[in-house]
């Protein structure tokens, strides 16, 4: 988020509060309702975009729809509210949504001045700079004196200027609110750079009108753990969330997929088992049914299958796992263990 409006966002979530704090607790919210009602990037590839048919489909989108089979037995059960950077943290507070998903960076402001409570990373990620081929732009230091695309009220507006700073590059900004916005405002020619997070920044350069025309630079300036963030006080719903983003981490370490997690439920590792909800009452801790998981899992697939039909391999993006691999392959994905 810009610094300089940090506190006037503070102040009016925090007036907020109250009145939030008084419509009980969100899983039940969310029963009584029939469905999770979740705030999603506003068109970008590969985490939250509505295809030609209307639905939506993206990594956080998937994630969303997990949640929703955890909780209420059915991932069709989410809805989607696209938000643009300064109407996602208001949303939430409001309880216009009840996770935000909207490619949030986790930072400590947003964890403690503004009230809300972070669930696992979902996918870790950099800002860098998407620049055309042609212009003999080869790493970010020649962009000086150049004008520069970013999305207003978001972690990347401050980054470029802390990063221009310190490597006392001179630029112009560009601020938009959507990455449509951001896409038409770099094609017209009123910017030489986008910088956003350097997956989006992939994402939106295949559709682009001759995405070989363009390149991602190398350099990252930042470091962007996101995660899915929901609102602070509700401990039940906290835990709900979170531990659904890890038995999706941790289905994948197993080898539980969509396709056999119904065959799995008879397995003799003990920890597919409690994963699956076959032994324990691992659901029942958290006000959920036995097969929370299974539900999220056979209904949606693992984190490594998520990620293969959005971001990689079966996607038109291709993006390599890196370091959202799993842990046992040199990546940072890594769940505590359900037991």
């Amino acid at each position: 988020m810009a610094l300089r409006t940090l506190a006037t966002v503070s102040a009016l979530l925090l007036s907020m509060a109250p009145a939030v704090a008084q419509t009980g607790s969100t899983l039940s919210q969310v029963r009584q309702r029939g469905t999770l009602n979740c705030g999603v990037p506003p068109g970008v590839p590969g985490f939250g975009m509505q295809g030609a048919s209307g639905t939506w489909q993206g990594l956080e989108v998937d994630i969303r729809r997990a949640i929703a089979a955890a909780v209420l037995g059915s991932a069709q059960r989410a809805n989607f509210t696209p938000l643009s950077s300064q109407a996602r943290f208001p949303a939430l507070q409001s309880s216009q949504v009840d996770v935000l998903t909207r490619a949030v960076t986790w930072t400590q402001s947003r964890d403690t001045q503004l009230g809300f409570n972070f669930g696992p990373v979902t996918f870790y990620d950099g800002q860098g700079f998407l620049v055309r081929r042609t212009a003999s732009i080869r790493s970010a230091q020649d962009l000086q004196g150049s004008a520069i695309c970013t999305f207003s009220g978001s972690t990347s507006e401050a980054n470029l200027a802390d990063w221009a700073r310190a490597n006392k590059v001179n630029y112009s900004v560009v601020l938009v609110d959507k990455p449509d916005a951001m896409s038409a405002a770099y094609e017209e020619g009123r910017c030489a750079a986008m910088s956003t997070d350097a997956s989006q920044l992939i994402g939106l350069l295949t559709t682009l009108r001759a995405p070989g025309e363009h390149q991602v630079l190398p350099d990252r300036i930042s470091k962007e753990p996101l995660a899915p963030v929901v609102r602070h006080g509700d401990e039940q719903w906290t835990e709900i969330v979170r531990w659904t983003i890890f038995a999706l981490i941790e289905a994948e370490e197993l080898g539980v997929t969509a396709a056999n997690a119904e065959a799995m439920l008879t397995s003799e590792n003990a920890s597919i088992r409690r994963l699956l909800g076959a032994t324990g009452d691992h659901g029942q801790m958290m006000g959920l049914d036995q097969r929370w998981a299974f539900h999220a899992i056979q209904q949606v697939g693992n984190y490594g299958e998520i990620f293969d039909r959005n971001l990689g391999t079966r996607s038109a993006i291709g993006l390599a796992r890196g370091v959202n691999d799993q842990w046992s392959r040199g990546g940072l994905m890594y769940a505590p263990p359900i037991r």
